[in-house]
Order: structure tokens, then sequence, then C-alpha cells
């Protein structure tokens, strides 16, 4: 007969279930025997076969059929109603599985496999005392198996029986022996019921089991430390350096201990040797440095922080970490342009840190370099071409470079992709509406200005620019007028607003009182600009105060940043359209 290589594997794995399973038929004593013929058995055989080898095939549905078959013929073979069981289990039809083994539990109670199986389907129906009831009969049954205490421990643990689970540990770890994964197990569920005490036994114990392992007292340090008894903690961390005096871990530890304690010299002393240990990669010495720098408290730490990271940088000029540190530094000593082009030289290192670009554009912002702006924005852009952030400061630096056109692009594809909800809309919307209004496409930008006034009505930039352009164009001024008012409710003595407002009130022609929030302004007018003080002038001149207002035009004059026919009006001493 001619069996190909697939079947004689088949065959084998058939075999080997067969086996496992008990094919002979097992009853107790109440059970009646029921008499079979050898064709019989050998029929059911047949049929059992079939349905394992569906099994091993995984195609779970087409073993039920030869399987009932077998079982028909057979009833009280455990074995096939075990296979059932499993069958209708990879089916996750768990309580059919269940009946199945439950029956063949009743033929042969003392099974350890049957036992197994029904114990791991009731946890998978979420049937967690019955399950613990089975444990406990094989722990009665295999006092000697540690599996068993493990697992009746875990389901302890899922019933919050915490104690009930640390004394199956117990038991398993009598066993067993000292284990690193179940003291592991048990120092969990201690520090959960609040047994720290006990949780640092077991990490003694573990300790004592093999003296030598460095990671046992590491950890036995880490926890004392995260239940706040750090003096308990140096002297494992001082007996891991007397072991290994370069371990850079215990030193980094013991560094915090100190930090915390205030002692920022013996913390800066046990970063500097961390740092000199050259097996301390550069990514653990760079998550060091970050953290010291969250606690630098004097000149001293700041200047030891500072030749740390240049020390890292010298031994490692193209890691991007070092790099970022050293520009949040030098940022925090306030060189700016400093500070940004070490950003610059972590972005163009490893580019997929969003933070670190958004820094750069903004501090490219604050250092008036808008022409870096553009390109670091631009840089960024292909690199996240979905983030609207980045689309945003492009646009907003086209705008201030009178751009104009690009700037739309850019913030029209900043709206395009900012989720629902996103707080910068208001800001892109605001941006778009100054950047429409700039070209003369006044319905865009009231549109724009609108979007933004939507997702907060408080804005305060277009509350300002909305409503001074509106009274520029002379339209809509009652609506003018609200926004504006509401403007300087919020920001009475804001210089700025008060002239907003007092303009919109001049375009209604209400000249008294577009005065009286003039002299207001004219008192505000922190900026000094030359535009408050030609607009005080103007209301002036309305209401008849000529001299006086050819004064502050003079005035004007001489502060900068006014019409263009201002001398007209103070050589003619009127208005000019």
């Amino acid at each position: 007969m001619h069996i190909t290589l697939r079947n004689t594997i088949l065959v084998g794995a058939v075999f080997v279930m067969s086996h496992q399973i008990g094919f002979a038929q097992k009853k107790d004593a109440s059970t009646k025997k029921i008499e079979i013929t050898p064709a019989q058995q050998l029929e059911a055989e047949g049929h059992f076969t079939d349905g394992m080898k569906y099994f091993m095939m995984e195609d779970y549905d087409k073993a039920i059929a030869p399987l009932e078959k077998a079982l028909s013929i057979t009833p009280q073979n455990s074995g096939i109603l075990y296979a059932l069981g499993k069958v209708y289990r990879k089916l996750e039809a768990e309580d059919k599985a269940i009946g199945y083994v439950q029956k063949a539990i009743e033929l042969d109670p003392n099974n350890a496999s049957y036992n197994e199986l029904l114990a791991d389907l009731y946890v998978k129906n979420k049937q967690f005392s019955e399950a613990q009831t089975v444990y406990q009969k094989l722990v009665n049954l295999f006092p000697n198996n540690p599996e068993y205490y493990l697992q009746q421990g875990a389901l302890y643990i899922f019933d919050n029986r915490l104690d009930d689970a640390v004394k199956a540990f117990d038991r398993a770890e009598k066993v067993l022996g000292i284990s690193e994964e179940l003291s592991r197990q048990k120092q969990a569920v201690l520090l959960k019921i609040g047994k720290v005490d006990d949780a640092i036994k077991e990490g003694e114990k573990l300790i004592a089991s093999d003296p030598e392992e460095i990671d046992y007292i590491i950890d036995q340090a880490e926890l004392l430390i995260a239940n706040k008894r750090n003096d308990q903690a140096i002297p494992y961390l001082e007996k891991i350096l007397k072991m290994n005096s370069g371990n850079a871990q215990a030193h980094v530890m013991l560094a915090q201990l100190y930090q915390e304690k205030g002692d920022m010299d013996k913390c800066n002393k046990e970063l500097e040797l961390a740092f000199a240990d050259p097996n301390l990669d550069v990514n653990a010495k760079a998550r060091i440095l970050m953290s010291y720098v969250s606690m630098m408290k004097d000149e001293k730490s700041k200047q030891m922080a500072f030749n740390l990271v240049k020390s890292l940088i010298v031994a490692n000029p193209k890691d991007p970490k070092s790099h970022a540190i050293y520009g949040d530094l030098l940022f925090q000593k306030g060189e700016v342009a400093e500070a940004r082009n070490e950003y610059v030289k972590a972005a163009h290192l490893d580019p997929s840190v969003n933070e670190v670009w958004g820094r750069i554009i903004q501090l490219d912002f604050d250092l008036n370099q808008i022409d870096s702006a553009i390109v670091h924005s631009e840089e960024a852009i292909e690199v996240f071409p979905n983030q609207s952030i980045f689309w945003y400061l492009n646009g907003s630096a086209h705008y201030r470079k009178r751009n104009n056109e690009k700037a739309i692009e850019a913030l029209e594809e900043a709206k395009r992709l900012a989720p629902e909800g996103y707080e910068l809309a208001q800001h892109i919307f605001a941006q778009l509406g100054d950047t429409y209004n700039s070209i003369g496409k006044h319905e865009k930008s009231d549109e724009a200005y609108e979007a933004a006034l939507k997702e907060d009505p408080d804005n305060d930039h277009v509350l300002n620019n909305y409503s001074y352009f509106l009274s520029l164009r002379k339209v809509k001024l009652e609506k003018a007028a609200q926004m504006a008012n509401r403007l300087v409710e919020r920001h009475p003595n804001n210089g700025t607003y008060l002239d907003t407002y007092a303009w919109v009130l001049y375009e209604m022609k209400d000249f008294a009182k577009a005065k009286i929030y003039l002299e207001k302004a004219v008192e505000n007018n922190v900026n000094k600009s030359g535009t408050v003080v030609e607009h005080y002038g103007d209301v002036l001149f309305q209401l008849g105060e000529v001299a006086k207002a050819v004064e502050q035009w003079k005035k004007a004059k001489a502060i900068g940043g006014t019409s263009h026919n201002l001398d007209q009006k103070i050589s003619q001493q009127k208005l000019i359209e």
C-alpha cells in the first residue's frame, strides 16, 4: 500500500491522539456494561479515526459527524466524549464542549487531561468558581504538579481572592522551589493587597537564591523606591556597586535618591560615574539626561547638564536625542538661535519627531527669521504631509512675507486636514480671514472669520481684525460694533482694541462716543501706535476741535506708522478723503 508523506504524518498524529485519548471504553461501577461485537468495535474505531483526521486538519465541523457515529456505537467511551469536547472547544461552542467533557469525567473521574480541559472551558465561559473546584480536585489528585497550583492561583486573582492566590503560589513554591516567575507573581499580588513587607521578603528570598544576580538586587531597590522606602534602597544599590563599581543603573538610581533628598553634589557625582560607563548606550544616556534636565534646580546642576550633554555629543555626534536635549538647555538659558540650530541638527538626524520640527519653526518665528520658517515648515511637510499644524505654520510664514497666494494654498490644506474639534482650527480660519482680506477677497475673508468665531466666539484676534476691516469697508457696521464692544468689555485697557471700537463708532458717525474710547486708547497706547493718535486727531476734527486735531496729527507723524495722506491733513488742516 502506497502512503504519501502527508498521510504518514496524519496517521501518526491520529495514532498519538488516539493513544492520548484512550479508545477503550471506561466505566464506573454504576454503569451497565454495553456489549459490542468486534465488528462494531472496528467500525467505531474507523469513524473515530476519520473524525480525528479532520480534527488534525483543523476542519472541525467535518470532525463532528464521524465522532458522533463512533459515540453512537460505543456510548460509554470517555475518549470519544473528550474528543468531541475538544472539537466544540475549537468551534468556540463552550457550553456543548462542557457537556461532553463532563460526561467523559463521569466515566473516568480522575483523568488529568479531561479535568484540565473542563477547567479551561469553565475559564473561557467565565465560570471561575467552577474552574476553581476542578483545580482543587486536580491538586488533591496530583499534589506534586506545580502547574495546578499556579492555575489555581491565577483563578483566585480573576475572582479577586488575592489572599487565596498567595497561598496557592506558596504551595506551588514548595513543589517547584524558589523561582523568579513565581516570586514576581506573588510580589504583584502582595503589593495589590497592600502587604509591602511581604513583597519585600519575597525579593529577599529571590536574592538569597542567587546572591550574584545583580538584576534581583536592582529589582529589590526599585521596589523599595516605588514604595517610598528610599533609605532602605540605598544599601542595596551600594551592594551592587561593590560587586560592580561601574554599574550605570545603580549610579542613576542613587542619583535620583540623592536628588530627592536635595543632595545635588552626590547626585551629580553619581551621574558622572554613570556616564563614565562605556557599556551604557547612547539612548540610555539620553534618557538619563532628559530626566536630569527636568530636576535641575541650581546653576551647578545646569552646568553639570551642559557638560554631560556636550560630552555625549562629542562621543556621539550623530545622536539626535543629544542635540534635542542640548537645544532644551540652550533655550532655558535664553540662547534661542543656538537652541534652534541644535533642534535643526536633531531633526536632520532623525526627521520622525514632529515635536522637534514644531519647536524649530516656532523659534524661527520668535527670531523673526521667516524665510527659515518657510524652509523648515516645508521640510516638516515632506515628513508629515497629513499634519495640519505644519501646513498652518507654512501658510502663516508665507502670509508674513506677503506671499498671499502661497499662504492661502497652505492654509486651505491645513483647513482640509484639520480634524473635527481641532483646537488649531480657529487659528487656521483666522489666518485665512487675514490673508483673503489682504487680496481683497472680502466674501471669503468674512466666511473664514465667521468660521473662526464659530469655533471660539471670544477669539480676540478675529474680533479685532474682523470688526476693523468691516469698518474700513463701511459695511455691516452694527455687527462690527457688537464684536468690537465685546472685545473692549473683555479687555478694557487694551489700546489697540479701544482704537478698533472707536473707529467703528467713527464710521457710524457717533463721534462723541468715539472720542471717549479714543482718549482711553491714547492713554493706553503702550505700543506707541501712530494710527491710534491719528484716529484721535480725526475724531477731534469731526467734533470741530481743529487745532487739537492738527496737534494730534503732528504727534502721530512723529511716532510713525500712519496713513499716506497725513502730511496733507497737517498742511491743509483738514481731513483728506
